[in-house]
Formats: C-alpha cells, sequence, structure tokens
C-alpha cells in the first residue's frame, strides 16, 4: 500500500450504522459544505449592546417609503422595533385608568409597593406604565420619588383584584431603590396607569385539569391535558406600516409615520373606518400582490370564538374594511382537511396554506370567483410548529412532526440523512418553539430545535437544497431573518439581543470574542477492503485556513484506529486511543502551504477520521488529505 487520498462525499449521513456508510461523514457541528469540501460555519456578533426583554420568536424586516430600515422584535414579554441598533418598545396598551385610580402604599425597609387599582385585570408578570405622579402626593425626603414612580413596570406579584406589587427601581441603574420613613404618600390625585397587552410565555406549559385539552377528553370534574402555547407573534407590512397579531390574540397596527420614538401599535379595530375587523385570529398575512389583509383562523362576523380553519379577508387596499358587500372584496372562506391552520408563507404565485393534516394553494380568483380560492394539493401531511416552513428558491420546505416535505408544484417528502437523528431526539412537549429560516448566500434551509433533554432550542440542521445533503450541530437561536434587506442573516439569542451570523469566526455574541469549536467526523472506513491490518505512519494534511486572522492559525486531524466495526477504538503506540496532530500554516503565499508531513503510529482495519478547530479568528476549509499506510498483516 502507499499514499491514501481521504476524501468523502459531502453531507453528514446518520440514517445507518457509522461502518454501513463507508465513504461518507458521520457526525459534526458548526461545519457546513461547499461544493462538496467541509468547512467552518461564519462566526456572529452581536449588532450592539442594547438588550431588549423577552425571548424572541418573531423577527421581520421591512423599509419604509422614507428609507427607514426597520426590523420588528416579537417577544413573549414585549414588542420591538430595531431602528439603528436600538429596540424601541411599541407594546400595545391594554387598559389606561382614569387619573387618580392608583395609589401607591410603601414600606419602610422595602423596595416593593403595593398599587391599589379596582378591577386592575392584570396577570402576573404584565406590565404597566404610571404618569402623573404628583410630588405633594408623595413623603417630603421619600427615596419613592416621581422618577422613581413614573417608569415601565413588570407587576412581581397580584394581590386580588384591587391591586398588586411592583419593585421600585432606580431610574438610571434599575437597582432596587428602598423605601425609608419618609416614604407614606400615595402618589396624588393624578396618577395614571396604562397596562401593556398580557404577556405570554416563553415555553410550553403543560396544563391539566378541568377546562385542559380537547373537548370530552379525560374523565369526568378531571378534565385532560393540553399546552398553554408559547407566545408566537406573526407580521406582515402594509405599504410603510405593520400589522402584527399573535396566535390567539387581537390584530395590531404600527403607522412608521409617526416614527419609532413613543409610538406604541394599537388594536386595528381602533383605527377610523374599521368595519367587522377580526377580534381573535391565528395568523395575518398582507398578500404580495392585490394587497389584501388576511386572516388565518379567526373569529366569523358577529361570533367572538375562534375558527381554527376559517380564512377572512379585508376588501382590497384597505386594512379596517372586513365587511363584505356587493361594492368590496372584502369575504371568507374555511378550509376542510385538517383541524387548524398552521402554517402560511407566501410562494411564488400562490400563498401556501398548511393545516395540520394537509396543504392547501391560495390564489385570487376576482371578484367574480369569489375574490380568493382554495385549491387542495394534498393530504395525509403534517407540520411541526407554526415557524417550521421556509420559502427559498422557489420551493417550500417544511418540517413535519416525523419527516420533512417540500412542495415545488406537488408536494413530496424531502429525504433526509438524518432524519431518525433528528426525529428521535426532539423534546415532544416544545415542539412550538421550531422555526426555519434560509441562508441564501449558502444555498441552505435550517431548522432550529430543542433536544429531548431540553425545555430551550439547542440544536440545528441544515439542508443544502443546491448540492442536496444534510448536516447538523449546536446553537441557541430562537428567531432567524435572511439577507434580504441586511448585509447579514440575523438572529435572536438567549442572550436577549441579535446577532449577525456570517460575520467573522468567532462567537461575539456577548460583545467579549469567544472560539468555536467546529468539527467534522467521518464514518468508519477500511484499509484494503478491512482485511488486513495497516500501519500508518505519516500523514500529508492538506487544509486552508484562507480567511483566517489568527497569527497561526490551526486545525487538529485525528485518526481514530480500530480492530473491527464496533470494536471500540484501540490504543496506538501513542497511548489515548487515537493519533492527533496540530496542523498549523507555515506560509500565507501560497495559501496552501502547511507542514509537510504529520508523523503518526497507527495500527488498525479500520480508522475514523476527524478534523477540528477550537481556536480564535481561524476558520478552515479542507481539502483531500493523504495517509501513508504499509501493510502489517491479517491478525
Amino acid at each position: 500500500m502507499s499514499l491514501k487520498k481521504i476524501m468523502f462525499k459531502a453531507g453528514v449521513n446518520r440514517e445507518n450504522t457509522r461502518y454501513s456508510t463507508e465513504g461518507g461523514w458521520y457526525e459534526c457541528d458548526k461545519v457546513r459544505f461547499r461544493q462538496g469540501s467541509a468547512e467552518k460555519i461564519g462566526g456572529w456578533a452581536q449588532i450592539s449592546n442594547s438588550r431588549f426583554l423577552g425571548i424572541c420568536r418573531s423577527l421581520f424586516n421591512w423599509v419604509t417609503l422614507g428609507g427607514a430600515n426597520l426590523i420588528s422584535v416579537g417577544t413573549n414579554l414585549k414588542y420591538y422595533i430595531e431602528q439603528g441598533t436600538q429596540y424601541y418598545d411599541v407594546t400595545p396598551i391594554r387598559a389606561t385608568t382614569a387619573a387618580g385610580d392608583v395609589t401607591f402604599a410603601a414600606t419602610n425597609g422595602s423596595s416593593t409597593v403595593t398599587v391599589s387599582d379596582t378591577n386592575h385585570g392584570a396577570d402576573e408578570g404584565d406590565f404597566v406604565t404610571f404618569s402623573g405622579v404628583s410630588a405633594s402626593g408623595l413623603g417630603a425626603g421619600g427615596n419613592i420619588t416621581e422618577a422613581v414612580l413614573e417608569q415601565n413596570y413588570q407587576i412581581a406579584t397580584i394581590v386580588n383584584a384591587n391591586s398588586y406589587t411592583i419593585t421600585a427601581k432606580n431610574p438610571t441603574t434599575g437597582a432596587a431603590v428602598t423605601a425609608n420613613a419618609n416614604d407614606s404618600g400615595n402618589g396624588g390625585a393624578s396618577v395614571v396607569a396604562a397596562y401593556e397587552i398580557h404577556v405570554g410565555s416563553s415555553i410550553q406549559v403543560p396544563l391539566t385539569g378541568w377546562s385542559a385539552g380537547y373537548w370530552g377528553e379525560g374523565t369526568w370534574g378531571n378534565g385532560g391535558t393540553t399546552s398553554e402555547l408559547i407566545r408566537l407573534w406573526n407580521q406582515s407590512n402594509f405599504g410603510e406600516d405593520l400589522l402584527f397579531a399573535y396566535r390567539g390574540g387581537s390584530i395590531y397596527y404600527w403607522e412608521a409615520s409617526l416614527g419609532v420614538s413613543n409610538n406604541r401599535g394599537v388594536e386595528l379595530t381602533s383605527k377610523a373606518g374599521a368595519s367587522n375587523v377580526p377580534t381573535i385570529v391565528n395568523k395575518i398575512f398582507v398578500s404580495d400582490v392585490y394587497r389584501f389583509c388576511m386572516a388565518f383562523g379567526s373569529n366569523e362576523i358577529g361570533s367572538a370564538s375562534l375558527d381554527p380553519m376559517l380564512i377572512r379577508w379585508s376588501d382590497q387596499e384597505s386594512a379596517v374594511n372586513w365587511t363584505p358587500s356587493a361594492t368590496n372584496q372584502a369575504g371568507s372562506l374555511r378550509l376542510s382537511s385538517g383541524s387548524e391552520i398552521v402554517a402560511v408563507i407566501q410562494s411564488r404565485q400562490e400563498i401556501i396554506v398548511i393545516t395540520n393534516s394537509a396543504i392547501y394553494s391560495l390564489q385570487y380568483v376576482g371578484p367574480q370567483g369569489g375574490v380568493w380560492g382554495a385549491t387542495l394539493l394534498s393530504d395525509n401531511i403534517s407540520i411541526i410548529s407554526p415557524n417550521a416552513v421556509s420559502f427559498a428558491s422557489g420551493v417550500v420546505y417544511w418540517m413535519g412532526v416525523d419527516k420533512f416535505y417540500f412542495y415545488s408544484g406537488t408536494v413530496q417528502t424531502l429525504l433526509c440523512d438524518l432524519r431518525r437523528f433528528i426525529f428521535n431526539d426532539i423534546n415532544p412537549n416544545q415542539v412550538s418553539q421550531i422555526f426555519s429560516g434560509t441562508n441564501e448566500g449558502f444555498n441552505e434551509v435550517w431548522w432550529f430545535y430543542p433536544t429531548a433533554g431540553s425545555n430551550t432550542i439547542d440544536q440545528y440542521v441544515i439542508y443544502n437544497y443546491l448540492e442536496k445533503i444534510w448536516y447538523y450541530g449546536t446553537l441557541a437561536r430562537t428567531a432567524w431573518l435572511d439577507s434580504g434587506l441586511q448585509e447579514y442573516p440575523m438572529a435572536a439569542t438567549y442572550t436577549l439581543n441579535l446577532v449577525e451570523h456570517e460575520n467573522g469566526t468567532n462567537d461575539n455574541e456577548t460583545g467579549t470574542p469567544a472560539a468555536i469549536e467546529a468539527f467534522i467526523g467521518s464514518s468508519e472506513f477500511d484499509i484494503d477492503d478491512g482485511h488486513k491490518f495497516g500501519f500508518i505512519w505519516r500523514m500529508l494534511p492538506d487544509i486552508t485556513f484562507e480567511g483566517s486572522s489568527a497569527a497561526s492559525p490551526q486545525a487538529i486531524f485525528t485518526l481514530k484506529p480500530m480492530t473491527g466495526s464496533g470494536s471500540g477504538f484501540t490504543t496506538p503506540e501513542s497511548s489515548g486511543g487515537s493519533n492527533s496532530a496540530t496542523v498549523t500554516r507555515t506560509a500565507t503565499v501560497p495559501i496552501e502551504a502547511f507542514t509537510n508531513i504529520v508523523y503518526t503510529r497507527i495500527r488498525a482495519r479500520q480508522i475514523i477520521f476527524r478534523v477540528e478547530s477550537t481556536a480564535l479568528n481561524t476558520t478552515w476549509q479542507l481539502g483531500a488529505p493523504r495517509i501513508d499506510i504499509r501493510p502489517d498483516g491479517r491478525r
């Protein structure tokens, strides 16, 4: 035997044993493929030091008529508009009190302030902003001042229907403020409280007992089981303005011409000319053509109950007129296959509507044909969550409950080399968190999901639709936005900020660069068809560090020897069960000039090959390394 080139087919395959997938890759993290070659993915960096409140599940990007590039950020606690790397709170107000309806009571030595407001209607965790506090209504020399009280507060506890508590905070630092003996006033007779809409859950919370589950589930008096859905926002721009809603809530309208400061969204029902606007929806959408505002899962006119299969739309070019008449094009239709509309996405010439068991094409047919018509494309399909669908290169891709699908004129199952690996390791109680996004610059569709042991998203899987291959890794993200109107793709994190992906080579999520640990490992491959032992005594690496900014970028090459498939790793003459070597760039011109030879001492029938990097400012692309083998007997 002589030099043997190490080249594997692109993509990662875990559908069979590690030995039966010989000639391919078996595991990876933070690695992608470019024209068949494995390389480390790009880094990410925070857009600013600013933070938002809550877990973001929705990002949407659009440009106003004045050229303002805006991103809406929907969390379980708030709704924001991001502009210039700052997050502006536009969360709608649920209710505003009359002046004097609210009073405060503080206790000496405590930062807890009790707020009295008859029938306040708030829940624990809701937000409220106070105004109209009078200095004369507060004790002279007290710590709980006007500036302390006239802020946005999150309600700490609900005492009863008429009172709740907040924790007094410094308006500059946010630190708790402790009352003293002079804090004896109630705030005066002009205090006003503005309550924001109720907050939502950041994860699915299992519910049991009466009213939980579907009708008739469980025994009498005990009810069944279900889950409180996480707060999932959806939105669409109506011209330069924004329509937004969360599943099971109202439709809200944000007017861009009023600017981002002190400009909150309002219920669409409160806008001038509002007529039969849906009061409860699961999904809102503005059609790309003809400009109809649409609600998927909505209440019928005259009803306050949600019909999860009902589609309603406004009159053309109107966001507020939802009353059908002979002189407009407002209307509705109800889908028949399934029990709930789960996802909606705009395709090339149609709107794709996916229920929990079927997929429809929704197309404009004109006023004579009923305005919008639905065609059943396929039934007996599934979708795992409302945000698990993406549109890329003319094709709709989505994640089902046990497989992947795509629609490109017909609905088909998407062959997945990681199917069992993914679907056997998903937390079934947190599937509503699963979301999809595209990375168009690399021809990729990403899905992020929580693994079986996690209540939060901790893993991703990627389908490269150009090369028709799969790969995966670990990453904690909560929402994704492709680079259509931005320089880089963006994602929301659990550190409550936005980061730009494919930006640099490091993990700069927190503002302090950290190394991205990336690796890829092969399936087992035979030495001389596996019937003889081989002795590997040297390796000629082939790797490029182009794009690295480290002075001496390096990667670790590891050969793991085995005496037979499934026998476990053997210990070579150098201890440790494998032979590793660090490959360092020795020249920059030409870029492929590296250490010429890495010496090893390995005896095996099968080998696993692995490449990894753990250093700052390093990126790489693997080429075709070679190993030098000589025969070493049959035993």
